[in-house]
């Protein structure tokens, strides 16, 4: 079989109008980054107000693993397969970041016969979004610096600084660091750092704004600092808010780019699901549900994050309705939740698999938990024996939720048309119940320890004396009312990584409570969390190449 980048470079594709002039996009909204790309005006929502509005389904997973189940593979073939079928469908995904590209995990485009092209430009600087949400968190970062500079005005405590600095690599070497040396006239010299981009607060407000308006506010709102009485200071009291919005402006706008089978897909984006909420920006998420009959939204990680998040903070925060969940499952990631060899992925035998099915079952009850209608797509890879197929079937069949093989990887659309079947079955017989997990009024703690014990299975939360402290001050700020993002590794359904399978008997340990008062949601980082990857002894960007011609290669 041919590797992604040759497939992907070997597809015909359609110039950007004609695809979007087929759903009905109207011209004038399509601002074109060359020939295979766009970008779409806020102003189409104009046109299309009274459109109907179609279903949504979420596309999650059970825990993966370091191998990848192919979460956006799935998500990319499921809506060819329903185009496939009839039905007009548009994928809604996240932006890859140049850090995992160039790291471990490669590109973010799918793979094989499911894949958004051209995806040499999606997974490299697309149409410059990221970048920009680097430059208008480092504007903040340099005006606020600058300010303390130039006389502190704002009486701004230098110990007591919430923002750090960001770049879209991973570069392990600048997660702590020391600025301002070399004297006076190089400013403040006092401990910093840098996040990856995608863990920028300004990255999620990006994501979830729905007009400059709303942009500009929830930027302004930023918490960076508190001052020597304990009281916040936002990015608006630097007056900077207005500038870091146009800095935006053209990013704000959805990106809208092609299946291999040349029906759009929008890619906006891309906040990480263990740090931030982890789906694709609101306006394309909507845009997406009045061009189509189906929406096909991915969500990051497994339920407990990405599903979770999306529910819990995306739905409320755009009104979103979800119709249906898919939760992703593959034979190799539980066999390894069932005690297989963890560097080995096709290590493993069929009692392995059997002791890590509680794994899927527990994502499986939580996508009921939030009162949604379920399918299990079953993402199959080389090798998957057939009994090892069919005891997956014979598990979920005993938790009365249908289970579809998935082979869009090998098949493209073809490959997703059991799940189609399932999907619209499913969507037209059962009536979503979707109902967040914790109310906004709770307390803090409340809402922590609810999602620690209904959705993480945990008995209970230790706080930290420093986790104690931020609940308090959150509570000063009055932002104690705000929903929770909790922070966790992405490996396991507690916040020990090691803790494979369906933990119990355990509880969670919060570290700390960080503000996100611009986005709109708080951060309770669950373990140690990491803002800042490093990369492999062996980056994937070893791999990556370009010859005389302009192709590039090594990209998957």
């Amino acid at each position: 079989m041919k590797s992604d980048i040759e497939i992907a470079q070997s597809a015909r594709l359609v110039p950007v109008q004609e695809m979007t002039d087929s759903f009905g996009i109207h011209e004038d909204c399509v601002f074109p980054y060359g020939k295979y790309k766009a970008k779409i005006c806020l102003d189409v929502f104009n046109k299309i107000r009274n459109n109907p509005v179609g279903k949504t389904i979420l596309v999650t997973a059970m825990t993966p693993t370091a191998f990848g189940e192919g979460k956006t593979t799935v998500a990319i073939g499921l809506s060819m397969g329903l185009n496939k079928a009839g039905k007009k469908s548009i994928v809604a995904l996240r932006e890859p970041s140049l850090g995992p590209v160039f790291g471990i995990k490669g590109g973010a485009t799918g793979g094989g016969y499911a894949q958004v092209v051209p995806m040499e430009d999606i997974n490299l600087h697309f149409t410059g979004d990221i970048h920009a949400v680097g430059v208008a968190h480092n504007l903040l970062s340099t005006v606020l610096d600058n300010h303390i500079h130039f006389g502190n005005h704002l009486d701004i405590d230098e110990r007591d600084i919430y923002l750090t600095r960001a770049m879209d690599m991973n570069d392990r070497s600048l997660r702590r660091i020391v600025i301002g040396l070399g004297g006076r006239a190089n400013g403040p010299a006092r401990e910093d750092g840098f996040i990856i981009t995608t863990a920028s607060e300004v990255m999620a407000i990006l994501a979830l704004s729905q007009s400059n308006e709303e942009l500009k506010k929830r930027l302004g709102n930023i918490l960076v600092a508190s001052n020597m009485e304990k009281e916040p200071v936002f990015a608006k009291d630097l007056q900077v808010h207005g500038a870091m919005a146009a800095l935006l402006h053209q990013a704000l706008m959805p990106n809208i780019a092609q299946t291999l089978d040349n029906t759009p897909a929008f890619i906006h984006c891309g906040p990480f699901a263990n740090i931030a909420h982890g789906t694709c920006s609101l306006v394309a998420m909507k845009l997406a549900q009045r061009f189509s009959e189906y929406t096909i939204v991915e969500a990051g990680f497994g339920s407990d994050l990405g599903g979770e998040k999306f529910i819990d903070i995306v739905s409320r925060m755009g009104d979103i309705k979800v119709d249906a969940a898919v939760i992703v499952a593959t034979v190799r990631a539980l066999k390894l939740h069932g005690g297989a060899p963890v560097k080995d992925a096709d290590a493993g035998t069929i009692e392995h698999l059997k002791k890590g099915l509680p794994n899927l079952g527990k994502h499986i009850e939580n996508m009921r938990k939030f009162g949604l209608p379920v399918v299990v797509a079953i993402n199959v890879f080389e090798g998957d024996g057939e009994g090892e197929i069919n005891a997956v079937k014979d598990y979920c069949q005993k938790q009365n939720i249908a289970a579809a093989e998935t082979r869009v990887f090998t098949q493209g659309a073809d490959g997703a048309l059991e799940l189609v079947e399932m999907l619209i079955q499913i969507t037209q017989k059962e009536e979503s119940k979707m109902r967040p997990i914790y109310e906004l009024d709770a307390t803090v703690e409340n809402k922590i320890e609810t999602v620690a014990r209904e959705i993480y299975g945990a008995e209970g939360v230790n706080y930290t004396t420093r986790a104690e402290r931020d609940i308090r001050r959150v509570v000063k700020y009055g932002l104690d009312r705000l929903p929770v993002c909790i922070a966790k590794t992405n490996s396991s359904l507690s916040d020990d990584p090691k803790l494979l399978g369906r933990p119990e008997n355990f509880k969670i340990t919060i570290t700390g409570v960080n503000m996100s008062a611009g986005a709109g949601f708080l951060v309770p980082l669950a373990g140690d969390v990491m803002l800042m990857p490093g990369l492999p002894k062996v980056p994937n960007a070893t791999k990556i190449d370009i010859d005389d011609t302009g192709t590039i290669h090594g990209l998957s």
